[in-house]
C-alpha cells in the first residue's frame, strides 16, 4: 500500500499554502498514494511567531480543517493534516494539532503537540512555549495501513512517547526542523525510531528558505522496519512515495524480535 509525505516550503498566505496543500494532496494521491500526510504547518509560517494567533481555529470547525476533511474525502485517502493552530484556554497561546481524517471525510484523531522546541545558538533562537501551549496525550489510530502513531517534530527526540504508543506499523512525524539541528539529526533520528519500533515512518517536512528568513531542513523521508530509508527530497515542495508492506513489518519483528525482549 502506498503512503506518500508531502514537502512544502509555507509563508505568510494562509490561501496560497492551503491551494499548494490541495495541490500536492491531489498529485499524491494521483500517484497511488492511500495514505498522505502534510508537513508541520502547512498551512501557515508567519513572519513573527505570535502571528498564527490570528488564524487559529476552535476544534472541529474553520477554513483549514474544512479543507483538510474535503480533500480527504475529494481523493478517498487517508490525511493526516501536517500542523495547524487550535484555540487552546490561553488566548496568547495555541494547541499545536495534527488532525486526521478517513476517506470519507470524518475526523479520525487528533493529536497535540507534547514536547516543545526551544534552541539557542547564537542569534538563532526558538521557543515555541511562548505562543503553544503543551498537549497531554499520546495519541495512535488504526488505518488500512495498520496502526498510526502520531508525533510532531521536536517529539523525535523523545522515544518514550513511541514507546507509549505500544507496537504501530507506522509513525508519522510532520515537522519543520531547522535547517541547523535538521543537517545534525533529523535522519538518524528518524532512522533510529524506525529500527527500534520495528515499524515504517513517514516523516513529511517543511523545506526550504520561508519568506519570515527561517530555513528548514526538509528531507520529507519514508523510512522502512530496517532503518532503510525508501524515499526523501532533499528541498523545495514535492512528494515522495513508498509501498509500505506489511508482511515487511513482520520479517523484521520475526528475525529479530526486539519488541518481545523488553524487560524495562
Amino acid at each position: 500500500m502506498k503512503i506518500a509525505a508531502v514537502q512544502m516550503v509555507s509563508g505568510a498566505s494562509l490561501e496560497a499554502n492551503l491551494d499548494s496543500a490541495r495541490r500536492l494532496i491531489a498529485q499524491a494521491a494521483a500517484e497511488g498514494a492511500r495514505l498522505v500526510a502534510l508537513p508541520e504547518y502547512f498551512c501557515f509560517m508567519g513572519r513573527a511567531d505570535s502571528d498564527k494567533l490570528a488564524i487559529a481555529e476552535h476544534p472541529g470547525d474553520g477554513a483549514i480543517q474544512r479543507m483538510l476533511a474535503e480533500a480527504a474525502a475529494r481523493h478517498g485517502v487517508w490525511l493526516v493534516g501536517g500542523t495547524l493552530p487550535l484555540r487552546s484556554p490561553d488566548p496568547q497561546r495555541v494547541l499545536n494539532s495534527c488532525c486526521v481524517y478517513a476517506p470519507d471525510g470524518a475526523p479520525a484523531a487528533r493529536y497535540d503537540k507534547i514536547h516543545l522546541f526551544g534552541y539557542q545558538s547564537g542569534t538563532e533562537q526558538y521557543d515555541e512555549s511562548r505562543t503553544i501551549e503543551a498537549g497531554g496525550e499520546a495519541v495512535a489510530f488504526d488505518s488500512p495501513v495498520g496502526r498510526v502513531g502520531l508525533s510532531i517534530c521536536y517529539d523525535l527526540r523523545f522515544p518514550e512517547l513511541y514507546r507509549s504508543l505500544g507496537p504501530v506499523d507506522l509513525l508519522v512525524v510532520p515537522a519543520a526542523f531547522t535547517h541547523t539541528t535538521g543537517q545534525a539529526h533529523w535522519e538518524l533520528l528518524l532512522r533510529a525510531r524506525a529500527v527500534e519500533n520495528q515499524c515504517y515512518v513517514l516523516a513529511p517536512a517543511q523545506g526550504g528558505r520561508h519568506e519570515n528568513g527561517r530555513r528548514t531542513w526538509g528531507h520529507s523521508m519514508i523510512v522502512d522496519p530496517w532503518g532503510e530509508v525508501l524515499a526523501v527530497r532533499p528541498e523545495g515542495e514535492g512528494v515522495v512515495l513508498a509501498e509500505l508492506d506489511v508482511a515487511r513489518i513482520a520479517e523484521v519483528r520475526a528475525q529479530l524480535p526486539a519488541l518481545t525482549h523488553r524487560r524495562l
